[in-house]
């Protein structure tokens, strides 16, 4: 099951993208953990994950896709977000990421976003530049406001 197709198509009616979605044992349980953002980049409120946690809860029991217990667990992306999207790092541009590849693992300031790649600002002064797909990364520093 892609998990994170599922939660997307479910709460993406509510104005929500799904960053992360992945079912994990727990114990003699499972967790599915969800971590979303509202689609109008307006920071996530508790109100937003309890809608979001009853909505999606409800169309698991509906579909009854996960055998033996589980617990729902749907999160904001929290202090070290991961980033995806173009528009992830446009909205990020100037804040410290670290960031994993298969060139090396490094930290960096997002210094220039284009449609198929980042540049990636070193405190050495170097640029390194990689394009999307081919790395990991999540916020190193948080914004003094939201962004």
């Amino acid at each position: 099951m892609d998990w994170q197709q599922l939660a997307q198509e479910v709460l993406g009616r509510l104005g929500y993208d799904v960053l992360e979605a992945s079912l994990r044992p727990a114990g003699k349980s499972r967790v599915l953990l969800v971590r979303i953002e509202r689609k109008d980049e307006v920071p996530v409120s508790v109100s937003d994950l309890e809608r979001a946690s009853h909505t999606l809860g409800e169309e698991l029991d509906r579909r009854d896709l996960i055998e033996g217990a589980y617990r729902l667990e749907v999160e904001s992306p929290g202090p070290e977000r991961p980033l995806f999207t173009v528009r992830h790092f446009e909205r990020f541009m100037g804040l410290k990421v670290k960031v994993k590849s298969e060139q090396g693992n490094f930290t960096g300031r997002v210094q220039m976003v284009h449609p198929d790649r980042v540049d990636f600002l070193l405190d050495s002064g170097e640029t390194k530049s990689l394009e999307l797909g081919s790395f990991k990364a999540n916020l190193a520093e948080w914004p003094d406001t939201p962004r």
